[in-house]
């Protein structure tokens, strides 16, 4: 199913705002969650081997877990993304475009 940013950010004001969550949903606490949820998803694989990490995509024990993580690092930044007035498809289109001057593929002189 396609990601419809907006509206998943539309369901994130109004869930915020059924809990009258939004005094605490500043672009500071966002971001601070933000890293805690993506702590969160690196302590799934803090002590795996770079082999283990690749494997738990046929593990379906840790599948959820990794899902519910990063599901939460991606709402966090939708929100803070949201508030902080940042458009994501084209900041997303201009940091790809960025990239490919400054990492240039080997032999072509341009990555993208």
């Amino acid at each position: 199913m396609p990601l419809d940013v907006d509206a998943l950010q539309a369901r994130l004001r109004a869930f915020a705002a059924e809990r009258q969550w939004q005094p605490f949903h500043t672009p500071k606490n966002l971001s601070t969650a933000l890293m805690v949820e993506a702590a969160e998803l690196a302590e799934i694989f803090q002590w795996m081997t770079p082999e283990q990490s690749l494997a738990v995509r046929g593990d379906p024990a840790l599948r959820e877990p990794i899902a519910d993580e990063v599901a939460d690092v991606l709402l966090y930044l939708l929100q803070l993304a949201d508030h902080a007035g940042v458009d994501l498809a084209a900041a997303v289109e201009h940091k790809l475009a960025k990239n490919a001057l400054k990492y240039p593929a080997p032999g072509t002189g341009s990555a993208m």
